[in-house]
């Protein structure tokens, strides 16, 4: 008999004892986690990690009387480990899941209000801690420079990205790489509804492209890049005039997804294919690939994030396995591959 998995010990920091005991209790409930201990403030929570060397940290990013990501900061210094950051579905809490992730956390779980944890959230919560044990930790690295802009014109005229689990840093390194001037960018990453607006805000301070969330009916231009709104998908399709724009609308999930990478890869196929080039990167399950078979089918140049540097190598690991990538590629290869693949080879 192939024996039993170990349950993933985890530890919970939350200030706030109302919350902290269900919260604990609810994981504790799952019998692939073992809550080693909750506590309220980072000097217990340091004691715990060394005592019980746990294998996630599950931390509250929004308590009164504690700094997380001060707490974040010096944990990822001294003692880097797989984090599951909890926040609310306000601009306050999204700010803060996109800190928690630039810093370093693996996966962000928005919790409806202060009591959903312990009534019906509990088992997303708890899938969320067994998937970040399993994920590659990734520490945040250095921010390399951009590649120099190409000198000619381009040859594929679209870029087509998706992500999921680790994707937000995964496209930040990509795009903060990229020099203005290349084809459109349309990216797909499952994020929670009101947190598009700020990850795309954030990604544009940081680029040299532009980037915007997505609404329907925009025209894709050169030298700008479009996220998907959270929980609505976003699709492709082109005006009579030629003119490829974008259309968002509602509609069931499509692999548990709402955005769907395989239905703007679908798209993308459908009415552009030959003029793209298109990835996965990393993230959990299987959306994306059967999208990006069809992109590669079409005549398009396609990729996936490798094992290594993916921090949970599931989507990637699907497109390889249905020979939908052209191309395995590192994260620090993403950008020139790109950059590459829009510029023609030389007479």
């Amino acid at each position: 008999m192939t024996p039993a998995a170990q349950p993933v010990k985890a530890i919970f920091i939350e200030d706030c004892a109302a919350l902290r005991t269900p919260t604990a209790k609810t994981l504790g409930k799952d019998s692939g986690i073992e809550t080693t201990c909750a506590v309220a403030d980072p000097f217990a929570a340091r004691k715990c990690i060394a005592d019980s060397k746990p294998a996630v940290v599950v931390i509250d990013l929004e308590m009164e009387r504690m700094d997380a990501m001060l707490f974040l900061r010096i944990l990822m210094g001294q003692s880097p480990m797989p984090v599951v950051g909890i926040c609310s579905l306000t601009p306050q809490g999204s700010k803060a899941a996109l800190d928690a992730l630039e810093l370093g956390a693996v996966d962000i779980f928005v919790r409806s209000n202060n009591h959903d944890i312990a009534h019906g959230q509990g088992a997303s919560l708890a899938e969320k801690v067994r998937a970040a044990a399993k994920a590659k930790f990734r520490p945040p690295g250095p921010k390399a420079p951009p590649p120099a802009s190409p000198e000619q014109k381009d040859a594929k005229s679209l870029i087509l990205l998706g992500a999921s689990t680790g994707g937000t840093e995964a496209l930040r390194e990509v795009l903060m790489r990229l020099p203005a001037g290349l084809p459109p960018v349309c990216i797909v990453q499952h994020i929670p509804s009101n947190f598009s607006t700020a990850f795309a805000d954030r990604l544009n301070a940081a680029c040299a492209i532009s980037v915007k969330e997505a609404a329907d009916g925009d025209l894709l231009e050169p030298g700008k890049a479009f996220v998907a709104p959270g929980d609505r998908h976003m699709l492709l399709a082109r005006k009579s005039s030629g003119r490829l724009y974008l259309q968002v609308k509602d509609g069931e999930k499509i692999l548990h997804h709402r955005p769907s990478i395989d239905l703007m890869f679908e798209s993308a196929a459908a009415v552009a294919g030959a003029q793209s080039v298109a990835g996965l990167l990393t993230g959990m399950g299987r959306d994306g690939a059967s999208g990006l078979l069809k992109l590669r089918q079409s005549g398009a140049k396609t990729f996936a994030q490798d094992e290594a540097t993916s921090v949970v190598y599931g989507m990637p690991k699907a497109a390889a396995d249905l020979g939908a990538a052209e191309k395995i590629l590192p994260l620090g290869d993403v950008a020139d591959h790109i950059v590459r693949a829009c510029t023609p080879r030389r007479a």
